[in-house]
């Protein structure tokens, strides 16, 4: 039975052609629309062939010694991060997962099995964004600052780094992630050069939003592509989150996982023309779990009252709701900003903006030969600005695919062979 999955931010995307108008008569990713690519993702019969299981083992980070966890979060015992190993000397290459992202999200480990397969170690890391990250290894506990989480997730590599070196050899060190994940590894790689702890010799950045903050508004504008326009955003919002409410009615809405959504989507919960409006929604979600973990680590009032101490047994279907219907502008002009404002006085609303941008370290980025990146012609959280930004920033170092939407072409076997040829002209063999 064939299994299409669902990719939520997360996607690859090239050819071993730089000529991007080549590129359409030789792509063999079937679907063309960038909405169906998004939620579909790749069929099963044109993943290529991976091994079902690998030598991993989870790793257990007490990243942040002394981290005080409210009890709503009583089974938080560390940050989780996945590691694959050899049973040789081998490159390792640590994997950024996207937005709310697990380390062991389908995306992924798919990655990291085609990694696995190809001779690397692999640790896949959860995003920042991610509830275990927020609440065991982000400094701030306000996610989303990517220089901030960059420093977080330099310090969680180091943690993860100690716990296996002892296990392993590893002949030179890599980096990925893909998404909002992908920015970060263009943060961690520029805050590396002054570390130095690493060196990473190759650092690939798939699907990466230009401006972290037009990508999100370009998603949140999603809602309002439903039938009948936005007099029906409310209805519309509404009846959606009644299809998720058994579900969260019975579980912390902090954990959705791909596969829930892909199947309402496959199980045509939602029609073709609400589909825009299904990725709106599914950032939503995955907002609402940041905005209440880190609302609840923080104890800020801004969803949960303050000093209110929550626990296992404690309904949080109506924090769900609250959360849901708060935007991305609605968490960075009342939560986010204000924050950072009062870490940094004088901190102005578009310089923050600014900051969350590849653009902040485009001088770094232009200058290294160390880059890839691979992107989508129809990746909808890029403007066509944006899109040919990225081709002259990267230059011979950048693969554009002609479509597979935002990570719908992950796992395509094109897409999967290229991300494995890019670490290996890395220098496998190198001594760190």
């Amino acid at each position: 039975m064939k299994h299409l999955r669902f990719l939520y931010i997360a996607c690859l995307v090239l050819l071993p052609l730089t000529g991007y108008a080549a590129d359409e008569g030789y792509y063999g990713y079937p679907l063309t629309g960038s909405y169906e690519a998004t939620i579909l993702g790749t069929p099963v019969d044109m993943i290529p062939e991976l091994p079902a299981k690998i030598p991993t083992r989870q790793l257990v980070l007490d990243v942040i010694p002394d981290r005080i966890r409210p009890p709503i979060f009583f089974y938080d015992e560390g940050l989780r991060c996945t590691f694959a190993y050899q049973d040789k000397k081998a490159p390792l290459v640590f994997l950024i997962a996207g937005a709310g992202g697990s380390d062991r999200g389908t995306k992924l480990l798919t990655v990291m099995k085609a990694l696995h397969q190809a001779g690397f170690h692999v640790i896949t890391l959860p995003s920042p964004t991610n509830s275990n990250f927020i609440v065991s290894a982000s400094g701030s506990r306000v996610p989303g600052h990517l220089t901030e989480d960059a420093a977080d997730l330099y310090r969680a590599m180091e943690a993860a780094w100690q716990k296996v070196k002892g296990d392993i050899e590893v002949s030179s060190f890599h980096l990925g992630g893909y998404s909002l994940g992908a920015s970060h590894a263009a943060f961690v790689a520029k805050l590396d050069e002054e570390r130095q702890i690493f060196n990473f010799r190759k650092v690939l950045l798939i699907n990466p939003p230009v401006s972290l903050y037009n990508s999100v508004t370009r998603i949140e504008e999603m809602i309002r592509q439903i039938p009948g326009g936005s007099k029906k955003q409310g209805v519309f919002f509404n009846k959606m989150l009644s299809r998720f409410s058994q579900f969260y009615r019975s579980g912390n809405f902090v954990a959705i996982n791909d596969d829930f959504l892909y199947s309402m989507y496959t199980n045509e919960l939602f029609s073709h023309e609400e589909t825009a409006g299904l990725i709106g929604l599914t950032f939503r979600i995955s907002l609402a779990g940041i905005i209440f973990s880190s609302d609840v680590m923080t104890n800020s009032g801004y969803v949960v009252p303050k000093n209110r101490v929550l626990h296992h047994t404690d309904p949080l279907f109506d924090y769900f709701l609250v959360s849901t219907h708060l935007s991305y502008f609605d968490f960075f002009n009342e939560y986010f900003y204000p924050y950072f404002q009062s870490m940094q006085p004088g901190l102005t609303k578009q310089a923050l903006i600014d900051s969350l941008s590849l653009q902040s370290i485009e001088g770094y980025l232009k200058s290294s030969p160390k880059f890839g990146m691979m992107t989508n012609e129809n990746d909808f959280i890029l403007t066509r600005a944006e899109l040919n930004y990225l081709r002259q920033l990267f230059g011979e170092r950048g693969k554009i695919y002609p479509r597979g939407g935002h990570l719908g072409n992950l796992e395509y076997k094109d897409n999967l062979t290229y991300i494995v040829n890019f670490f290996k002209q890395g220098g496998e063999h190198h001594e760190n």
